[in-house]
This record gives C-alpha cells, structure tokens and sequence, in this order.
C-alpha cells in the first residue's frame, strides 16, 4: 500500500471525473490521500471532497501565493478548523519566491501562524518552500527554538542544506513525480541522502505527472511511478520502499486511522 500525502482533487482538471480518480488510485494500491487546501476560505470544498470519500482526507491552510489574501485569518481559526474529523493536517503554507504572488513578509506571517497551529494541534504542517530555502532554514529554526512541531517539505525541489536541516529538525521530506525526471540526478543525489525513515512520497496532482505520464493530468495512482523511481534510486526493493514510505506516513499525520486505510485497501484488492 502507497499513500498520497499531498493532491489536490477538487481541482476543476478533475470535475469530469472525481469517481475515476479516486477509483483508480484504490486500484493502482493508494491506501488515502490528502485534499490539501490552498485557501482557507475555500475549506468548504476540501471538507465536501474528504466526505464524499472514505479515504480521502484534508487538510486546512493557505497556499503561500494567497498569503496577503488571508492573514485576517488566525492561528486559533485554523486550529478551530483542523477539529473536523476528516481534518488531518494543516497547510500548506510556507515560502514561494519563485512567482512571489504574496511578498515575503506576508508568506512569512502565514506561515508563522499555520506553525503556530501545527504546534497546537499536533497536526503536521504541509511546508510548501520554492526558491527560499535559506529564509525557509530561518524560520524553522526560529519557530522549533519556541517548541517543536510535526511538519513534512512537499514536493521537495530545494537544495542539500534544506534539507538535512530539516531531517535534524525532525521534519520528513517529500518527493512528487520531479524525482523520476531524467535530469533530476541532483535532485535524487539528495533523496537518497535522506533517511529512509524521514521520506514520504506525493503526486502534488494535477501537476508534476512522474515518468512515464510527463507532461500529462497528473493524479494520485500515479504515485506508484514515484515511489518506484525512488526505490530503484535508493537500490532497494520495491515493496520494502512502499511500506517504509507508508509506515512513515501513518507515523507523521496520527489522525488518520491505519487500520480502517489497511482495511478498505484489502478489500479493494489493492
């Protein structure tokens, strides 16, 4: 069994065809998958996604592209919001310089108050960090010296040192389909580097379809491409990556039953 950490299903690329998806990632062996919020105003819809299906879950928070549009909204509304049953995870929030929709003091006070929320609730904390990682190194270290709290780096593109901090820290680290690109030798270097049981793995779907679907609608039984990208990078067997992977997983976002997952996963053959 494989766990998408990280998709966006109710996305408009996916309104022909939520059933489908959600089917053929059962199928494909995806145990769950987390509905990750991007604006917190918009919770409405992740919420409707998570309740529609037994295994897909959210998550609360603001996307650091819409950082300036939601500051009014604090951490005590964030925690308030997490306490929905299928609620498993804050964010994603974090640091994009890439685009810089938001300015950075506005994504560094979002992302202040969704760590804030994380250390509330115990929650991890979805880190969306793109082209920042030395004011992304900052801010972590700023915020654990006040008290630690679970978070992963999703969708890891970002450089060696980010990395190994956040290992340090405690953070896991995530790899979406970027992994199983041919020019990504730098990029898997690092993913190699990172403990084994520190890594989890993501579609980030609709985007970021892994080998052999490059280029293509990316979804959430496509994760399989990206843990066997990574296993045969890592040199070790496949199954082992999977459960290695998964057992992370359940160890990070404690909400989420593990054996209601295992359960409804045996008995869609996956």
């Amino acid at each position: 069994m494989l766990i998408d950490h990280h998709c966006h299903i109710d996305r408009p690329e996916f309104a022909h065809d939520r059933d489908g998806v959600v089917e053929r990632a059962h199928a494909a062996g995806v145990g769950a998958m987390i509905n990750i919020s991007t604006r917190i105003r918009r919770i409405a819809e992740v919420v409707e996604m998570a309740e529609a299906y037994p295994h897909v879950f959210g998550s609360v928070g603001t996307h650091p592209h819409n950082a300036h549009e939601e500051l009014d909204i604090t951490a005590a509304e964030i925690v308030r919001l997490s306490k929905h049953p299928k609620i498993v995870a804050i964010g994603e929030a974090g640091l994009d310089y890439f685009y810089k929709h938001s300015t950075p003091a506005a994504q560094e006070e979002g992302f202040r108050n969704h760590i804030q929320a994380a250390r509330e609730t115990g929650l991890p904390l979805e880190i969306h960090t793109r082209d920042a990682d030395a004011d992304t190194i900052a801010i972590l270290e700023d915020e654990y010296a006040k008290g630690a709290f679970p978070a992963v780096l999703h969708c890891f593109t970002g450089g060696r040192e980010l990395a190994m901090r956040a290992v340090e820290l405690g953070l896991y680290v995530s790899f979406s389909g970027v992994v199983s690109f041919k020019k990504s030798d730098a990029l898997r270097a690092i993913a190699n580097e990172v403990p084994l049981d520190c890594v989890l793995i993501e579609t980030d779907a609709p985007f970021l379809a892994p080998d052999p679907f490059r280029g293509k609608t990316n979804e959430p039984a496509y994760v399989v491409h990206t843990a066997k990208a990574l296993a045969a990078s890592r040199g070790i067997p496949f199954d082992a990556f999977a459960k290695a992977t998964t057992d992370n997983f359940f160890r990070l976002y404690t909400k989420v039953d593990r054996k209601a997952v295992e359960a409804a996963a045996g008995q869609s053959g996956a």
